[in-house]
């Protein structure tokens, strides 16, 4: 039974709005840095490998700190670690700035990583406990329209920005959360769910044999596949768009322009998505928005008119980034109060492995000269996966109230 008073209606909206807004810096970042890529690679003249190892290295930290973050805030509480993650990946991208060399620039991006991948599962877990059961799916997936925010953000910094002043100024906008992690110190609390735990904290050992017990084996294998198909086709996809359209014959400029109007399809993809999420289930909400991911791919890759390329790359965002929702909302109520932060940080985790896999699998095509019809064939399949693993051992959550 919880003790503490959930929030009212306009503290729901400010928690949320504050919350999402670290949000927004961590999607940000992650999309100021598939655009900067693309700059580096005209000015340090890297190959397609580097590329994909660049990004690549984001995420192997993003993997270390869903898993470490995870594991922390079931024993130290949300708060504490969403804030210090903040701190990491912001302090870090502004180092980026000062990086003279690629291994010097790998190095920060993989400490970024950690801080932005440790943020994220933390952030969800958070807000899934503090707003009212029938609120929660819609608000965690809200909290996730921020990340559109972000990716908008990173796009018009990168359209405005790169071309004229380059790409280290863009890194350094990426150190401004540093600030907003002091002022978010005072403005939200821990989640009632947490600070009301009448049981003792399991030890780290104890909390990670749980999620494989008998009562969870079958949501964490779900998750796991889920997760990991998600992230992969993600990252693969959209941290190299616009390195694929500068490949299909647009000049950088021009590239970010498209990837603009792309982006801005994120915003109604998460706001349909919470729509639907409350009203026909987290599970149809996933399934549907997967599968359509997945047709999308594979027109996107086998576009050729610039009108058949922005109405597919509308229809990627839409999709995917609503099915991105739909996971985050999903996966902490699958879980009790007691390992919640550990189970989605550590599917989160596994999640991240397929964001090393995607972007550097890409890169190692693409300098084979592999066509991208066939690249993107590889992304239909993995999603595919991720919607059959879903329809055949997820359970409905909607409604439900795990302790």
């Amino acid at each position: 039974m919880e003790k503490t008073a959930l929030l009212n209606d306009s503290n729901q909206k400010r928690f949320l709005f504050r919350v999402g807004l670290s949000w927004l810096f961590d999607a940000m970042d992650v999309g100021i840095i598939s655009f900067i890529v693309t700059a580096l690679a005209a000015e340090w003249h890297l190959k397609a490998q580097q590329i994909g190892l660049l990004t690549a290295i984001n995420s192997i930290g993003m993997a270390a700190g869903a898993a470490v973050a995870g594991l922390l805030a079931d024993q130290y509480g949300r708060k504490a670690v969403l804030l210090y993650t903040l701190l990491i990946f912001s302090a870090a991208s502004g180092l980026s700035a000062l990086a003279g060399s690629f291994v010097i620039l790998c190095i920060l991006r993989f400490i970024t990583g950690f801080g932005l991948g440790g943020e994220l599962p933390v952030a969800s877990t958070l807000v899934s406990e503090t707003m009212p059961t029938e609120e929660r799916g819609r608000a965690v997936v809200l909290l996730e329209s921020f990340w559109a925010a972000g990716w908008i953000f990173a796009a018009l910094i990168s359209y405005f920005v790169i071309p004229h002043f380059g790409w280290r100024i863009a890194f350094v906008i990426g150190a401004i959360p540093a600030v907003y992690a002091l002022y978010l110190r005072q403005a939200i609390q821990d989640s009632p769910r947490y600070v009301d735990q009448d049981a003792r904290k399991p030890p780290i050992g104890e909390r990670v044999a749980l999620i494989w017990s008998a009562e969870y084996r079958k949501s964490t294998v779900m998750l796991w596949i889920l997760w990991f198909t998600v992230v992969f086709s993600y990252y693969g996809v959209f941290l190299w768009l616009p390195t694929v359209m500068v490949l299909k014959g647009f000049g950088l400029v021009k590239s970010f322009q498209y990837v603009l109007i792309m982006t801005l399809a994120q915003l109604p993809g998460y706001f349909t998505a919470a729509y639907f999420i409350e009203r026909f289930g987290r599970k149809f909400v996933l399934v549907t928005y997967l599968l359509f991911t997945a047709a999308s791919a594979i027109w996107f890759g086998s576009a050729q008119t610039v009108t058949s390329l922005l109405t597919a790359g509308i229809c990627l965002s839409f999709f995917n980034l609503g099915a991105w929702g739909a996971m985050y909302a999903y996966t902490p109520e699958l879980y009790p109060t007691s390992i919640r932060s550990t189970g989605v940080g550590l599917a989160a985790s596994f999640g991240r492995v397929g964001g090393v896999i995607g972007p550097f699998l890409v890169g190692m095509l693409v300098g084979r000269e592999m066509p991208l019809l066939s690249i993107f064939m590889i992304f239909f399949v993995a999603i595919l996966i991720g919607a059959f693993a879903v329809l055949v051992l997820g359970m409905e959550t909607k409604g439900s109230n795990p302790e």
